[in-house]
């Protein structure tokens, strides 16, 4: 069964509820089991826990530590267009918004792939809004090759896709697809997503299943904080990962915490998540997922991504652009949101490693993987 078939919103709620009557008890005893059920979890989520964020960062940094070392994996996203048929209210690239529109050449993404490259990039990750007369399948497979070509580490952050399609990608050298069900709450999903094929809910909550199936070993989730209910995104992201790991023995689940940042159409969040809320909601994911990598982005500051760090991330971007040819002609397109973080890789690098950490540029190799016969649903 899919994840969209087992998957219980009101089940989940009330997870949610009980959750809100947690004790510091309760909290130290999720903290001291090895077996992180989804009860515990949302224990971990209580306002009780969010009174112990000491204990809850030194169990999640001791996590890290164990399993991924003082390592940060870094990347930069690569913007392909910014043209796109689906009305979004939170989105800087909505149809309907008036930016300057994009969709980058071939040679245009080489142009940038190489960019990224001189800057001492390893790792980039295809980003597009959705529109199926400039972004087809074809047109993705080519971007990946093209880049594939100058950067050992190719993922995809486009339009839910079906399997064949996902399967030609992985043969042009795609390794890894990022897929934000931007809120799991099924009845606040409408109210977002009012036009385009985003707006199918079922749909784009199956789809890493399909890339999955399709040979892609790298699977990023994410929610959009400030959607929802923060907590309510947070459980289902680990029920999802859990899924996830049972279907595909061999996937690499990496989640993400992006919170909503200014774009164009000026879109406030109906549920904002705090800094502190924040620094609970990685610490518990690290806990309740002790394998997952965790990604943070360039839409938090500075000083706030050098505080996450210890919690338990794994990956960050670094001297991020948003808008298509933003590395080697910027200011020619509309941006997606605003960037926070704006400082160049070298001195995210510097910051790493003043902070004791090795950033990696590499840690992946296909052939290694590709010994091992590919498993889907055991």
């Amino acid at each position: 069964m899919t994840f969209a078939q087992t998957f219980d919103a009101a089940a989940t709620r009330r997870c949610v509820e009980r959750a809100h009557h947690a004790r510091r008890v309760d909290v130290a005893a999720a903290l001291d089991t090895a077996d992180c059920s989804l009860e515990r979890f949302a224990t971990l989520l209580s306002p009780a826990a969010g009174d112990m964020l000491e204990a809850l960062a030194a169990r999640a940094h001791a996590l890290t530590v164990e399993r991924f070392g003082r390592t940060m994996a870094l990347f930069a996203p690569l913007y392909l267009s910014n043209e796109c048929v689906c009305t979004c209210t939170y989105c800087g690239f909505s149809r309907g918004l008036p930016i300057r529109r994009k969709t980058l050449r071939i040679d245009e993404v080489a142009s940038e792939a190489q960019a990224l490259a001189a800057r001492g990039f390893r790792n980039v990750l295809l980003v597009s809004s959705e529109h199926p007369k400039h972004v087809d399948p074809a047109y993705l497979a080519r971007c990946v090759a093209e880049t594939k070509r100058l950067v050992p580490y190719v993922a995809l952050e486009v339009a839910a896709a079906r399997e064949p399609q996902y399967a030609s990608w992985a043969h042009a050298g795609c390794d890894g697809v990022v897929l934000y069900q931007e809120t799991y709450d099924p009845e606040a999903y409408p109210r977002y997503h009012r036009g385009g094929p985003k707006q199918h809910y079922h749909e784009r909550l199956e789809t890493p299943e399909r890339a999955a199936a399709a040979g892609i070993r790298h699977l990023g989730l994410g929610a959009l904080l400030g959607l929802a209910d923060w907590r309510f995104e947070a459980l289902a992201l680990v029920a999802h990962a859990r899924h996830l790991y049972r279907y595909g023995w061999r996937t690499q689940i990496n989640i993400s915490f992006p919170r909503i940042n200014p774009a164009a159409g000026n879109f406030a969040p109906e549920r904002p998540v705090s800094d502190a809320e924040l620094v609970q909601l990685i610490a518990a994911v690290r806990i309740a997922l002790p394998m997952a990598g965790i990604v943070l982005s360039t839409r938090e500051p500075a000083v706030l991504r050098d505080r996450l760090i210890p919690l338990g991330v794994t990956q960050m971007s670094a001297g991020s652009s948003t808008e298509p040819g933003g590395y080697s002609k910027p200011g020619e397109a509309g941006e997606q949101f605003h960037l926070e973080d704006t400082r160049p890789r070298e001195a995210v690098v510097q910051r790493l490693r003043e902070l004791g950490y090795e950033p990696v540029d590499k840690d992946w190799e296909p052939a290694i993987s590709s010994m091992i016969p590919h498993a889907v649903g055991a």
